[in-house]
C-alpha cells in the first residue's frame, strides 16, 4: 500500500498541475509507516496568463441556447467571435499564484486519495488509511494554507513516536524536513531503510560467523514497518532445526517478519533469526531478542504439532477428503481434478521418458497435502509438504520429488521440476488447468488472470523447452490453447531478445511442437541477420507481391517451371538453383536441421537478385509469362517450407 500510495500521490499531483499548465522539473514521492511525502521542483511563482477558446452555438441558434452559453462564459454578445457560422468565446484568464493552486490540489488529492482500505474517525467525513494528524505544505519556504476537516496545514512535523525529541519541530524546505526527520530518528527514503536493514543484518551475522538468508519480499515489508529500522540478532531453540527448513522460514516470515540465518559451514539453517525493531534499545536489543525468541518458540511449537500429526496419516488415506473440496463449480471437486491429472500424467509419461506407473502414483497423491494441518496453516507450502510426507512414508524418491515440485516453475527465476516423473506431473497439472478453464471460457482478459493461466502456459513452455520434450500441443490442448501458447512463447522469446514476428512466421506453418518451433525461430533469426537473408527476404516480398497481383486477375499457371529455350541466362540460372536448393531444403527439414535449411535457401539469393534485375516477369509471350510466374511460385513455396516469410516485418 505504501509503494502504491507514493505512486498515486505523484500521479495525482502531476495530473492536476498539468491541468493548470505546470510542468515541474522533478517530482519525488516518499512513503513510510506514518507519513507520505511529495517534493516538487521547478514550479514558478504564478501560473502564466492563458487564453481559453470555447466553441458555442451556431449563428442563428435559439435565444435560450445563446443565453446559456453567455452565462457559462461570463461574456456579453459583443465579446463573442463568429467563425464559419459558429460563435466562439475567447476568455482571457489571468494566471493565479502557485500557492493558491497548490492548496486546491492538496485538498482535492487528500479527499479523493484511492486507498484500497480506509477509515473515518471522530466526527469528520474524511476517509484516510489511518487518522490524519498533520499536513505540512510549503511553497518557497512559506506555508500554503490548507484546511481539511479541522486539520490546518503548517510548517511543523514530528519525528519518531518513541525516540524523537519531545517537541515537534519546524521546517522551511525539503532539506530541513528530511534532515530534521533524520535527527528525530526517522529515515524518510524506503531505499535507505532497506539498505540500513541489509547492512546491519549482514554485520550482525558476520560477527557470529553466520550468513543472512536474504529475502527481497520480506525486506520490502519490514522496510515499510519501521521508520528507524534496527536489526537485532536473536536465538532460537536448536531442537526446532529438525523441522523442514521451509517450515521454519515460513513460520518466521509469515507470522513474525523474521529473517532466517544460515550456517555457512553446513549450508543449513542456524538456530538464530534477525528481527527488525523500530527502536534503538539501550540494552542493544537483548530484551527484544529474548521476547521475540519466546514468540518464535510458540509459533514453531505449533508447526511441530502439525508436522507430527500430519505424518500419522498416509497421503493415500487423505484422498477421500478431497471429494469435499471444490476445485471450481464448473470443474468439479479436487478429487475429480486428481483423477484427470492422474490419467493425463500416465499418458504423458512415455513422451517425457517417465515410468507411467510412477507418474500416475505421484499425480494421485500430489494434492493430498491440501488437507493437512501444515498446509492449512501455511498454504504457500502446498506441494512441498506433500513431498516431505511422501519421503517420510518411504515412497520412491522420484515420486516424492515430483509431488514436491509439481507446481514448478512458479516464476521466471524458479527452476523446472527435476526428473522425468516430475516433468510429467507438472505438465499434467498445468495442462489440466489450462484446458479446464479454457473449456469453461474462463480465459485471461487484459491484465486479469485470476487462475494464473499465463503462468501455467509459461511453465509448460519452459518444462518442454528445457527438457527437450516433443509434445503435440494441438492434440493435447486444442487450437485455442495453441494460439495462447504462441502468445506466451512470444513473451518468453522477446525477453530473450528474439523478435515476435519470427514466432508468427514459424507458427503460421501449423507446427505445434515447441522444441521444433524454437529451433526454427533461432535459425530464422540468425539467417535474417545475414546479408543473404536480408536480400532474399526482399526478393521474397517482391515475388509475393507480383503473385498476389496476378492471382487477382484469374487462375495461376500450375506445375514446376522449366528451362525454356532462348530464355535469359538469369531465368535459367534461377531454374537451376531451385532444382538444387529444393532437395537440400527438404533433406535439412526432415533432419530438423533448420540452420542447414536456411543455408540452403541462401543459395537462392544471387539468382533471385539477378532474375529481378534482368528478367521481365510479365512478358508479352504468354508461355514465357506463365513459366516465370511458376518460377516465382516455386521460390515462394521453397522459402515457405522453412517459415512464412510474409509474417516477417523486417
Amino acid at each position: 500500500m505504501q509503494v502504491q500510495a507514493a505512486r498515486d500521490l505523484e500521479r495525482m499531483a502531476r495530473e492536476r498541475l498539468a491541468e493548470q499548465g505546470f510542468l515541474p522539473e522533478a517530482m519525488t514521492a516518499f512513503a513510510g509507516p506514518r507519513r507520505l511525502t511529495l517534493v516538487i521542483e521547478g514550479l514558478p511563482e504564478a501560473q502564466a496568463d492563458r487564453t481559453e477558446e470555447r466553441k458555442g452555438p451556431r449563428v442563428g441558434s435559439p435565444e435560450k441556447a445563446m443565453e446559456g452559453f453567455l452565462r457559462s462564459t461570463g461574456l456579453t454578445m459583443d465579446q463573442l467571435v463568429e467563425q464559419d457560422g459558429v460563435w466562439f468565446a475567447r476568455i482571457e484568464r489571468k494566471g493565479r499564484p502557485t500557492p493558491e493552486i497548490v492548496a486546491e490540489m492538496v485538498e482535492a488529492i487528500v479527499r479523493s486519495f484511492p486507498w484500497p482500505k480506509s477509515m473515518t474517525w471522530g466526527r469528520g467525513t474524511l476517509r484516510w488509511v489511518r487518522p490524519l494528524k498533520r499536513i505540512v505544505c510549503l511553497f518557497d519556504g512559506t506555508v500554503v494554507p490548507v484546511s481539511i476537516d479541522g486539520i490546518e496545514s503548517g510548517d511543523v512535523t514530528e519525528g519518531h513516536r518513541f525516540m524523537g525529541k519531545a517537541q515537534p519541530f519546524r521546517v522551511k524546505d525539503f532539506d530541513t524536513y528530511r534532515d530534521g526527520l533524520a535527527a528525530h530518528f526517522v529515515v524518510l527514503d524506503v531505499e535507505e531503510r532497506k539498505a540500513r536493514i541489509l547492512d546491519a543484518a549482514r554485520t550482525l551475522c558476520f560477527a557470529r560467523n553466520l550468513e543472512l538468508v536474504e529475502d527481497e519480499g520480506l525486506l520490502n515489508e519490514v522496510a515499510g514497518l519501521a521508520e528507524w529500522p534496527t536489526p537485532v540478532l536473536g536465538d532460537m531453540d536448536p531442537d526446532f532445526l529438525d523441522l523442514p527448513p521451509e517450515v521454519i522460514r515460513t513460520s518466521m516470515r509469515t507470522h513474525q517478519k523474521y529473517f532466517a540465518v544460515r550456517d555457512p559451514a553446513t549450508g543449513g539453517l542456524a538456530p538464530h533469526f534477525i528481527t527488525v525493531a523500530n527502536i534503538q534499545a539501550a540494552d542493544g536489543g537483548a530484551a527484544i531478542a529474548a521476547g521475540n525468541a519466546k514468540v518464535l518458540s510458540a509459533r514453531l511449537s505449533d508447526a511441530r504439532f502439525f508436522w507430527d500429526e500430519d505424518r500419522k496419516l498416509r497421503l493415500e488415506d487423505r484422498l477421500e477428503k478431497l471429494e469435499g473440496v471444490t476445485f471450481h463449480a464448473k470443474l468439479g471437486t479436487m478429487s475429480d481434478r486428481v483423477a484427470r491429472i492422474t490419467d493425463l500424467a500416465r499418458s504423458l509419461a512415455p513422451r517425457v521418458g517417465a515410468d507411467p506407473d510412477a507418474a500416475a502414483q505421484a499425480a494421485r497423491l500430489a494434492k493430498a497435502d491440501l488437507v493437512t494441518g501444515m498446509v492449512g496453516e501455511f498454504p504457500e507450502l502446498q506441494g512441498l509438504m506433500g513431498g516431505y510426507y511422501a519421503q517420510a512414508e518411504g515412497l520412491p524418491a522420484d515420486v516424492a520429488a515430483a509431488i514436491r515440485d509439481h507446481y514448478k516453475p512458479q516464476g521466471p527465476s524458479d527452476a523446472v521440476p527435476a526428473g522425468p516423473v516430475g516433468a510429467a506431473l507438472a505438465l499434467a497439472d498445468k495442462l489440466d488447468s489450462l484446458t479446464g478453464f479454457f473449456g469453461i471460457d474462463e480465459k485471461p482478459t487484459g491484465s486479469r488472470d485470476p487462475y494464473a493461466l499465463r503462468r501455467s502456459a509459461l511453465g509448460v513452455i519452459r518444462i518442454v523447452l528445457e527438457g527437450g520434450i516433443r509434445l503435440p500441443l494441438r492434440e493435447l490442448a486444442g487450437d485455442d490453447l495453441v494460439a495462447f501458447f504462441a502468445d506466451r512463447l512470444k513473451v518468453l522469446l522477446r525477453d530473450q531478445g528474439k523478435r515476435h514476428d519470427l514466432v508468427d512466421a514459424v507458427f503460421a506453418l501449423g507446427d505445434d511442437d515447441l522444441v521444433r518451433i524454437v529451433a526454427r525461430v533461432e535459425a530464422l533469426d540468425g539467417f535474417l541477420t545475414t546479408e543473404d537473408g536480408t536480400n532474399l527476404l526482399a526478393g521474397y516480398k517482391r515475388a509475393t507481391n507480383i503473385l498476389k497481383a496476378e492471382e487477382k486477375k484469374g487462375a495461376m499457371p500450375s506445375g514446376p517451371a522449366v528451362a525454356m529455350a532462348g530464355a535469359p541466362a538469369a531465368e535459367l540460372a534461377l531454374v537451376q538453383a531451385l532444382a538444387g536448393v529444393e532437395p537440400q531444403v527438404a533433406q535439412a527439414l526432415a533432419a530438423e536441421d533448420f540452420v542447414a535449411a536456411m543455408q540452403a535457401l541462401s543459395g537462392l539469393r544471387g539468382p533471385v537478385d539477378a532474375f529481378f534485375e534482368q528478367v521481365l516477369v510479365n512478358a508479352e509471350d504468354p508461355a514465357e509469362r506463365d513459366n516465370r510466374l511458376r518460377l516465382l511460385s516455386q521460390v515462394r513455396d521453397a522459402m515457405g517450407r522453412v517459415a512464412d516469410f510474409s509474417q516477417v516485418t523486417g
